[in-house]
């Protein structure tokens, strides 16, 4: 168990939430389900707490009802490999309700916030030359979600 986690409150659909979150990445699991105030007669009952990991991190998240949506003062960032990668998590975070925004940034149909970043864009940020870097992130502050072949021929449209 880790010192620190981030721990996220969901209307009633933590378990849902973490086992979609967890099918999405590698070195994720679930790795305990807690139901306070479930009985044999409504095992639906009580209180979910749901304690995942995903890439290795420890998350918490809890049934505990409509009182505090998320904002997007609070994202899931994933630093991906390639455009098939943002493509695949992107895709699957904006089913089913999921709602694209800019930047790379989304929330998925629970309304948490995620980034799907390629690592070429933070490359392409920290390129050396100043003008590449500015135009990568020019063309960057346009999208939705990141497309790495359009971030580079803006790079390189100088």
């Amino acid at each position: 168990m880790q010192k620190v986690t981030t721990f996220l409150w969901y209307d009633d659909q933590a378990e849902q939430a973490a086992q979609r979150y967890v099918s999405l990445l590698p070195n994720s699991r679930i790795v305990r389900v807690e139901r306070m105030g479930a009985d044999d007669a409504d095992p639906s009952a009580g209180t979910v707490v749901v304690t995942f990991e995903l890439d290795g991190i420890e998350y918490q998240a809890m049934n505990a009802g409509p009182l505090f949506p998320f904002t997007e003062a609070i994202s899931i960032s994933v630093l991906c490999d390639d455009q098939a990668e943002v493509d695949r998590l992107w895709d699957a975070l904006t089913a089913d309700g999921g709602e694209p925004s800019r930047c790379g940034w989304l929330k998925d149909r629970w309304g948490l916030s995620w980034q799907i970043v390629p690592r070429a864009l933070i490359e392409l940020q920290r390129d050396p030359d100043p003008a590449r870097a500015r135009r990568a992130n020019d063309a960057m502050l346009q999208m939705g979600k990141i497309d790495i072949a359009a971030l580079y021929a803006a790079a390189d449209a100088g």
